[in-house]
């Protein structure tokens, strides 16, 4: 009887993992079914068991008090946010603040609200903001200071008013009084006399203090906010989805571009998007009012795209802008932090570009398997790099003192080689051609010669004499961004490639060679075991348009939808040039962003996330 016993337990154990069953939350001890039901809008299983929040920054952008380490956001020094052109804050430990970024980063740190509001009336005498729930009604409360007062009983309370009020505000109301996983039900109640404001919390923050507070008015006959603050679930009950926290939500709150786990969690892996909710490329879900409002939701931009704004045509001006804009200070350290490094946009130039005939069979310019030929200063992150009077391989100027270039390319040598900037014709420089030696090599110490792994080099460049540059300023010249996350294109994304390399006939190229290519998924159907990690795929499966030999190290850079252009991979190897079922293989760039970083420095790489 007690093997037949433990048969039957055994069998369903099976079953309920066959089904997605969790029968016990190991947070908490509650015995609690977890139930996945299948939902056209939340999934694939894969991606939501890998527990994505608003914390994992391969997927979402970090706020500017952190930044992005190893896929993950990690709290800034408050330092190092702007310093100029900042609106002051007070914090209830009556200090002030020099900006909305300094108190976040230091709240981000200690993990406790610091704020109270916008303006410099932080001394002791004066008033703190607060917030309050009632615990019979669930009606929600809040005392502003009165912006500039001079006066120590300078405050106001209201009421919130029902618009923009949703499970991401009540969510931060509900962890500030004590409940770390937010809030069980959010809603409204009627025939409240008083007045309120309006909240609108993105649900990262500690305190309604870090929200947007606007449009004071009269409650009139209308509504006002209430929020029920989240409890276990009982023994036994179902849970449609868990959140990362553990929080349980129900499946029609997934996916629709409110916070209602307090992670995002519920946000970050989805199929479709509900209740006109935007799906970024990444899957990730942004409420509709996040749409061409100015900021950047989705990492490759798409939120913010000429397209999204023609359906998206607007006003997103909050009125009653009395207590100060956390959204407001948010774009403008963006601004601040993004304007130090200018990348992947080429400079307009002056220079005359030459008209270039594409010979036939028999002519010089025959198609590089697939390519065309450039302009004189049209890809202007390119470089050759030079050995002993001859040009092998190419690479990608990232800005600063540095360039990339495949591991295969060089030695640990670097006076045998010299970077050529804004060459076109193979043998003979042009006006705007420079040429600067290498300094350094750093080759990445996990290069495999054999298999090509980790295929990736830093060059560092000679600085000018008495300067930091170690290039002249030439219009021609232009940095191409690094990407920090892998996920900001996706397959099928068109991408271009350049380089001298052979032509579909075998003979080298004499100008600098261009052409279009598709990012291609699962690439170890084609190589193996041969396809490591770190490495990606390129070009065109019917063939036709593939980089080849002498195009080794050379860029291939991904356009996102704001024309920005990233190093989305180094062209390292492959088999059969444009023949059909062999793409080629390049070192995929941002598996290798910390690396980079490494040498380079935050500012030299990155224009997100910094």
């Amino acid at each position: 009887m007690r093997s037949a016993g433990v048969f039957l337990l055994m069998l369903v154990l099976f079953i309920g993992h066959s089904l997605g069953l969790s029968l016990v939350d190991e947070s908490s001890g509650n015995t609690t079914e977890t139930r996945r039901i299948n939902d056209k809008y939340l999934g694939p299983d894969e991606c939501v068991e890998k527990k994505f929040t608003r914390a994992s920054c391969g997927l979402v952008f970090c706020p500017p008090w952190e930044r992005c380490i190893d896929g993950q956001c990690s709290c800034k020094p408050p330092y190092l946010c702007p310093a100029v052109g900042v609106t002051p804050v007070c914090g209830h430990d009556r200090r002030q603040y020099r900006s909305y970024c300094q108190v976040m980063a230091l709240s981000c740190r200690t993990r406790q609200a610091v704020m109270s509001h916008f303006g410099t009336n932080c001394k002791a005498p004066f008033p703190k903001f607060r917030s309050s729930i009632d615990a019979a009604s669930g009606v929600v409360t809040v005392s502003l200071p009165i912006p500039g007062t001079e006066d120590p009983n300078g405050i106001e309370t209201h009421l919130v008013c029902e618009e923009d009020w949703n499970m991401a505000a009540a969510n931060v109301v509900c962890r500030k009084h004590g409940n770390p996983l937010g809030a069980q039900t959010v809603g409204v109640v009627s025939n409240i006399k008083g007045r309120c404001v309006s909240i609108r919390c993105q649900g990262y923050e500690n305190s309604l203090a870090e929200c947007e507070i606007y449009g004071k008015s009269e409650v009139g006959n209308g509504s006002v906010a209430t929020a029920t603050c989240y409890k276990l679930p009982p023994d036994g009950a179902v849970c449609e989805h868990k959140c990362v926290n553990s929080k349980c939500v129900f499946m029609n709150q997934t996916c629709d571009g409110v916070d209602d786990c307090g992670d995002r969690s519920d946000e970050m892996c989805c199929k479709e998007c509900r209740n006109g909710a935007f799906r970024c490329k990444t899957g990730v879900c942004v409420h509709k009012d996040a749409l061409a409002d100015g900021q950047m939701d989705c990492l490759d931009g798409e939120d913010e795209s000429t397209k999204v704004k023609s359906l998206h045509n607007r006003p997103q001006v909050l009125q009653n802008s009395e207590y100060g804009s956390p959204k407001n200070a948010t774009d403008y350290d963006r601004e601040v932090l993004q304007s130090k490094l200018y990348c992947g946009i080429p400079n307009s130039t002056t220079v005359e570009d030459e008209e270039v005939e594409e010979r036939g069979r028999g002519g010089r310019y025959r198609r590089v398997v697939g390519g065309v030929p450039s302009k004189p200063t049209q890809i202007q992150w390119q470089i050759a790099l030079w050995e002993n009077r001859k040009i092998d391989c190419g690479g990608a100027f990232i800005g600063g003192c540095w360039v990339l270039t495949a591991a295969h390319c060089v030695s640990s040598n670097p006076t045998g080689y010299k970077i050529k900037f804004s060459l076109w014709k193979r043998y003979r420089a042009q006006d705007t051609t420079d040429i600067v030696p290498v300094q350094n090599i750093f080759v990445h110490p996990g290069y495999n010669a054999s298999t090509y792994q980790n295929d990736i080099a830093l060059l560092e460049l000679e600085k000018l004499p008495f300067t930091d540059k170690c290039v002249e300023d030439n219009p021609a010249i232009s940095a191409v961004c690094v990407p920090w996350s892998p996920q900001i294109f996706q397959p099928n994304h068109t991408c271009s490639i350049s380089g001298w390399g052979r032509t579909a006939d075998g003979r080298t190229a004499q100008v600098l060679l261009w052409a279009n290519v598709s990012i291609i998924d699962n690439c170890e159907r084609y190589y193996g075991d041969r396809f490591k990690k770190g490495m990606m795929c390129a070009g065109d499966l019917d063939g036709g348009v593939d980089s080849c030999q002498g195009d080794s190290g050379g860029p291939l850079v991904c356009e996102d939808e704001l024309g920005v252009s990233y190093l989305w991979g180094i062209v390292s190897w492959g088999e059969r040039c444009g023949q059909p079922g062999f793409p080629g293989v390049y070192t995929q760039v941002a598996h290798y962003f910390e690396w980079i970083r490494r040498h380079t420095g935050w500012p030299a790489v990155t224009k997100y996330n910094s």
